[in-house]
């Protein structure tokens, strides 16, 4: 699909007939559903777990056996195909770990499934083959996008965050319920939903999770035309439900004292042995403000701040100059990797975006240490992207997840 394309417009989506029972019939994304959370799912069925991560009987094609799924609930009228172009408004409120409430207000719409090359959708990952290849298999399959992409749209003068605020003033079409998120949708036609649209393809998107979904569909694309669009949930930058978590490290090895590498940390960063009762978080907000810091969680007490010195040489992280200015990649290079070389017994390094959780495992004496880091900036995310460059894992934890099941869109 070439860049001459409308980048977002409303699309004909499919459905569960059955609204009120909405909460039974969705999922969180593929990539995110243990085994034991794929069972409980797929008690309901007609959950759309059996066909975003389809199971057969054996000696059956998994792929095909949820495209004859789909086409059994198409005929049964489970799934129905609205008559006319919409947008699809979804609001999620949900909890931080603080026990703060939040309330993420974005649209489900078709976007253009094109190559990076066109820059009006940014990626900031590196994908898998192998991954990729299973959801091009499924989507051949389905010939349906059975899951939406997270795109953040840059919106300065709340263009599109006001315009959305007002369109959850009406009575929504349906609510739910999903790892206590509680979720409300609104279907927006005509003139609306096509103005909605032009207000979030104005300008570059930026993807913030879904790069394995994203790339699948623009490689289906270039095989089959009338695939030209994917299904996406595209939230405003102004938002002040867009939130993004951190994800802690956590560090597994009998032999790690990070209190020893004190010496060589003072090189990069300002070292702080903490006081007995302060608290790690409430610091590391404050110190980690205007500067790249973390806090080295330690079994035997007197947790480290590092505060990055100004004058810190930066050349042996990884990335070009938007990558040296995040915390996860400075972090990751200059405080996890020395920490699991420091001893002689192969360590485990574990990612949480439970803080509590991190401190716990130190505090028990489960883990060596647990290096606690304040969340990536949303503009941060653009500036990557902007520059072409590649974050390092685990760097952003977007919550809540886009639910599946929610609208699917099929190709026509």
């Amino acid at each position: 699909m070439g860049t001459t394309a409308e980048l977002v417009t409303p699309f004909r989506g499919e459905r569960y007939r059955d609204a009120s029972r909405l909460g039974a019939l969705i999922a969180p994304p593929y990539d995110v559903i243990a085994p034991a959370e794929r069972e409980r799912l797929a008690a309901d069925p007609h959950n759309i777990v059996h066909l975003s991560l389809p199971e057969a009987p054996g000696g059956v094609d998994r792929f095909a056996h949820a495209t004859a799924l789909l086409e059994r609930w198409r005929h049964d009228g489970v799934l129905v195909r609205d008559a006319t172009p919409a947008i699809y408004v979804l609001a999620q409120t949900f909890a931080q770990p603080s026990g703060e409430r939040r309330t993420r207000l974005g649209m489900f719409a078709a976007v253009a499934a094109e190559s990076y090359e066109a820059g009006r959708v940014r990626p900031h990952e590196r994908t898998h083959t192998r991954v990729k290849a299973e959801r091009l298999a499924l989507l051949r399959a389905t010939r349906t996008n059975l899951e939406a992409i997270l795109l953040l749209v840059p919106d300065p003068r709340r263009t599109l965050a006001d315009a959305l605020a007002r369109v959850i003033l009406g009575p929504a079409a349906a609510t739910a319920e999903l790892d206590r998120v509680k979720l409300s949708l609104w279907v927006v036609g005509g003139d609306a939903a096509a103005g909605l649209a032009a207000s979030a393809g104005r300008t570059a998107l930026y993807i913030a999770d879904g790069h394995h979904r994203y790339e699948t569909a623009a490689a289906y694309a270039q095989e089959n035309p009338a695939a030209g669009r994917v299904v996406a949930f595209l939230v405003s930058t102004a938002d002040p439900g867009l939130v993004v978590l951190p994800t802690h490290r956590v560090i597994y090895g009998a032999d790690r004292d990070p209190g020893g590498l004190v010496e060589k940390w003072s090189r990069w960063f300002q070292v702080e042995r903490l006081a007995a009762g302060t608290d790690p978080f409430a610091h590391l907000s404050r110190v980690g403000a205007e500067r790249i810091a973390c806090v080295v969680a330690c079994p035997t007490g007197g947790d480290l701040s590092l505060v990055l010195r100004p004058d810190a040489a930066l050349e042996g992280v990884p990335g070009g100059p938007a990558v040296r200015r995040l915390d996860a990649a400075v972090i990751e290079s200059l405080v996890v990797h020395e920490i699991l070389g420091a001893g002689r017994s192969t360590p485990t390094l574990k990612y949480t975006a439970d803080a509590r959780e991190a401190l716990d495992a130190v505090r028990k004496g489960v883990a060596a240490a647990a290096v606690l880091l304040n969340p990536t900036r949303v503009e941060q995310v653009m500036a990557v992207s902007d520059a072409g460059g590649v974050m390092p894992p685990k760097s952003t934890y977007f919550v809540p997840k886009v639910p599946s099941g929610v609208v699917l869109l099929p190709v026509e």
